[in-house]
């Protein structure tokens, strides 16, 4: 097809598009009376765990204790002075490198009451987007100020401006086939466990 033809059969769906229509008010949607423990409720729902914790210090004191830490000989961190990294992400070069990382520690911003859902900023995770799916168990750190009754007040808070990349992450790997058989972790971490700072 010649550069012509293309152009006017863009400029034809162009004009034929509807307008923009903005989104339905959402009205006052979801309020839960305590939105901490509706949110430590649903995490669970989706398979993982959610352990609230008063500050970093507490967080970090907190993570020995963890399931997923006992036996974890490689463990990788986003969250600085968390954990007690022994893998140096800025020396890994491709995903690849990130193959038989036991522990992965990542920063979250949100954290949704309705559906124990956590949005990772995809920025901090560096040139490491995979970091969230490779690792054993995944520890998602967010602040308690991040905590929202419900996905529209979560969207309220998302900024694409410039356009990156992000992501909702709910509870481990799960995928489960025709005869409803669920397997956990069959294509990502088998564990996530949030910790709710604050």
């Amino acid at each position: 097809m010649t550069g012509t033809a293309r152009d006017s059969i863009l400029a034809a769906l162009r004009a034929a598009r509807p307008p923009a229509a903005p989104l339905p008010d959402a009205g006052p949607g979801i309020r839960y009376a305590d939105p901490a423990a509706q949110f430590a409720e649903a995490v669970a729902a989706a398979g993982g765990a959610c352990l609230r914790v008063p500050d970093l210090a507490a967080a970090s004191a907190a993570l020995p204790g963890l399931p997923c830490f006992r036996g974890a000989s490689r463990i990788a961190s986003l969250v600085p002075g968390l954990g007690a990294p022994n893998v140096d992400l800025s020396a890994i070069a491709t995903p690849h490198g990130l193959e038989g990382i036991d522990v992965a520690i990542l920063p979250g911003e949100i954290a949704v009451a309705e559906n124990g859902a956590v949005w990772v900023e995809g920025d901090r995770l560096g040139p490491h987007r995979a970091i969230f799916v490779l690792p054993q168990h995944l520890v998602v750190v967010v602040p308690a100020s991040g905590l929202v009754h419900e996905m529209h007040q979560a969207y309220q808070r998302l900024r694409f401006d410039p356009p990156r990349f992000g992501l909702f992450l709910a509870g481990p790997s799960k995928t489960a086939d025709i005869e409803q058989v669920l397997v956990v972790g069959a294509h990502g971490a088998r564990s996530a466990t949030v910790l709710l700072v604050g």
